[in-house]
């Protein structure tokens, strides 16, 4: 691809983590679904961990929003339909076999919106974005667009892991991860790595008490660590 436009760099790269948003996103409401059944949680602390406040009253409503409103900007559907976006206008980068599993996704949501058990109708979800990803792998041949998806797609999941507060040894292993891709982030796009940010991040998370007590501070400088440079 040699040098990386700036739109196609930003659009590569909002695939990614749009798509892992998605992925992520099901996991954790799966998850909290769970825990509501066999312990009786509430969902109010997913909410918290995200500075959102609760305007559901109940239970179904918060899933089915979380779901299935594209109006809301954390909710499945929305990341799903943004990747999907993307996806159209990267179809040559990506292959249309990938763009078809985005798509093949957005209609077993939709479907599952419509099921008697939301649970069962959502298994094969997981799988459609296995695939995806596993097309990505396998049909991107151009190493920096593929560099920058991934890039997205572990910014994602590390921001997610944050926000969360998963178990500390989770949280350094997605760390690991992204600083792998950090390293081989393409020189011919305009997005770049800031090493100061980095730096900084790496030192909220050189301990599992700089974790729980600087969560916030490693979330704002994840957020400006790979932004477009001059």
């Amino acid at each position: 691809m040699g040098t990386i436009s700036l739109e196609h760099s930003s659009r590569l790269y909002w695939l990614g983590r749009y798509t892992e948003r998605a992925f992520t996103t099901l996991g954790a409401l799966q998850e909290l679904y769970d825990k509501m059944i066999d312990h009786g949680a509430g969902y109010t602390d997913y909410l918290t961990a995200f500075g959102l406040t609760d305007k559901y009253g109940s239970s179904s409503d918060f899933f089915r929003s979380f779901l299935y409103e594209e109006t809301n900007r954390d909710s499945v559907a929305y990341s799903l339909e943004r990747a999907y976006d993307n996806g159209i206008v990267l179809r040559e980068e990506i292959s249309s076999e990938a763009l078809s599993f985005l798509q093949m996704a957005k209609d077993t949501l939709n479907k599952s919106s419509h099921s008697n058990n939301i649970r069962l109708s959502l298994l094969p979800l997981r799988d459609t974005f296995y695939s995806f990803w596993g097309c990505i792998m396998d049909q991107v041949y151009d190493e920096e667009a593929w560099n920058l998806i991934f890039c997205g797609k572990s910014m994602e999941r590390m921001m997610l892991s944050l926000r969360l507060q998963v178990p500390y040894a989770d949280a350094v292993q997605e760390f690991q991860k992204l600083c792998r891709r950090l390293r081989f982030a393409p020189e011919g796009t305009p997005y770049r790595c800031d090493p100061e940010r980095l730096d900084k991040l790496t030192y909220f998370l050189n301990s599992e008490d700089n974790y729980m007590s600087h969560t916030d501070q490693a979330i704002g400088e994840l957020e400006r660590i790979f932004e477009v440079q001059p």
